[in-house]
């Protein structure tokens, strides 16, 4: 990726910050490492602290700080490109005001919560009157490993490719307070599971399949454990981990994940819903006593999955799978298995082996980390998104909407496939998402 940057000549591009939350903040950092390609000049964000902090890191000027996008769309054209970092819920409404206003537009995965919405975003950015740069957070598709994973399967090491299996572990501490007691624990309130958390795992099938259409899909999945049924009869009625004299012996004890990590070097998972600068354990305590944070996992009104396998075929009969599970000790870092018909490739996310069927012989791929989250690939994407703003040039995303848009339907179809039990015809699905019949 380092010569699309390269290829940026002109002054740094201008960027606009809407939503200042961890994934805001991640795509910003790259205004701090580069600041001869690209800097932050403005910022919409409604707390007040993760405003402040954002714009005192990158020196925004007070006239460019908003409570939130409306009122900066107000002020006209603030900067190149905007990165949209809100909710998922908001995300189609954001991106079609910064899409009239003319801006480039990178927006944190998922593109949208409703087929519709998807759907239109896609039309929207394809129809202005000035082509602008449009990417999205499916970050999976730039990181070092998965690019040189990529570069392989190019090469025709592995011959033909006949079957991908792809895991997703998304930890049991990161399951717990993201999509139990977190942001995305209700479908109405975010999106479903699949969607919130995994739309880049489904769409780095297809980056390793590039050039071969999906013809069916089928998924399985359910709320495995975090439920009431499930509680611990010792547990009684407790509500609180603050009233539950079952805690010192629960999984999931908030006490665990968020008083305890703050000393024990684990994650502080608190700094992502106390909004102070500096976390201690009576602001912790106190969140923990107010928001849904401290709430038993049992005893939340989460409806998302906590489990689900997918599996899709492409045409030719080339088969894929990605298994996503709340269940497991490490967060996030996936796991890839491809077979072809000249070789196996096994990878976790990190290093990668190839075994050739002719030689017997393994070769092993210790690509270049750059550090960071999803193994670089929240760098590689923001370096491949300024680069295409600074050019003007969507291809050296290498990815179009309409791609971006098909990694979504299939994410739909997937869903429709658990809930109605059914195979799904992949072309006649998009055919009626795309008419407006199946929403």
């Amino acid at each position: 990726m380092a010569t699309e940057a390269n290829r940026q000549t002109t002054k740094p591009v201008t960027i606009a910050i809407i939503g200042a939350g961890h994934r805001g903040r991640t795509y910003a950092s790259y205004a701090l490492d580069c600041p001869e390609l690209a800097k932050v000049v403005a910022v919409a964000e409604p707390s007040r602290h993760r405003r402040a902090a954002m714009a005192s890191k990158h020196n925004v000027a007070l006239t460019m700080q908003f409570s939130n996008w409306k009122d900066m769309i107000t002020h006209g054209k603030v900067a190149d490109c905007v990165v949209i970092a809100v909710q998922d819920q908001l995300h189609a409404a954001a991106v079609a005001d910064c899409a009239a206003e003319g801006y480039h537009i990178l927006c944190e995965k998922p593109m949208a919560t409703t087929i519709a919405e998807c759907v239109a975003m896609v039309h929207q950015i394809q129809n202005v009157p000035v082509p602008r740069v449009f990417g999205i957070g499916h970050v999976l598709r730039y990181s070092p490993y998965n690019r040189a994973i990529k570069a392989v399967i190019d090469s025709g090491a592995l011959g033909e490719i006949i079957n991908v299996q792809h895991i997703e572990p998304v930890g049991n501490e990161h399951f717990a307070h993201s999509y139990v007691r977190g942001s995305w624990h209700k479908e109405s309130k975010s999106s479903f599971a699949l969607m919130a958390k995994c739309c880049h795992d489904i769409d780095i099938l297809s980056f390793y399949l590039s050039g071969l259409r999906p013809t069916k899909v089928q998924s399985f999945g359910s709320i495995g454990h975090f439920k009431k049924s499930r509680k611990p009869v010792a547990a009684g009625s407790a509500v609180n981990l603050l009233d539950c004299t079952y805690e010192p012996n629960c999984i999931w004890s908030a006490k665990k994940i968020y008083l305890d990590r703050l000393h024990d070097g684990g994650i502080p998972w608190a700094i992502l819903f106390v909004d102070a600068d500096v976390l201690d354990i009576e602001n912790v305590t106190d969140a923990l006593q107010t928001t849904s944070y401290g709430r038993c996992v049992y005893e939340c009104d989460n409806d998302v999955v906590d489990h689900q396998v997918v599996n899709i075929e492409y045409e030719g009969g080339v088969t894929a799978s990605m298994t996503m599970s709340a269940f497991t000790e490490s967060i996030c870092d996936r796991g890839t298995r491809i077979q072809g018909t000249k070789g196996e490739l096994i990878g976790d996310m990190v290093t990668f082996d190839v075994f050739d069927f002719l030689t017997r012989k393994k070769t092993h791929h210790e690509p270049v980390s750059e550090g960071g989250y999803h193994g670089g690939g929240d760098t590689g994407l923001a370096r491949a998104f300024v680069a295409s703003v600074a050019n003007e040039d969507q291809s050296l995303l290498g990815v179009t909407p309409d791609d971006v848009l098909t990694s979504h339907l299939l994410v739909f179809a997937a869903e429709r496939s658990r809930l109605e039990g059914r195979v799904v015809d992949f072309a006649e699905f998009r055919a009626s998402c795309e008419d407006g019949t199946t929403r």
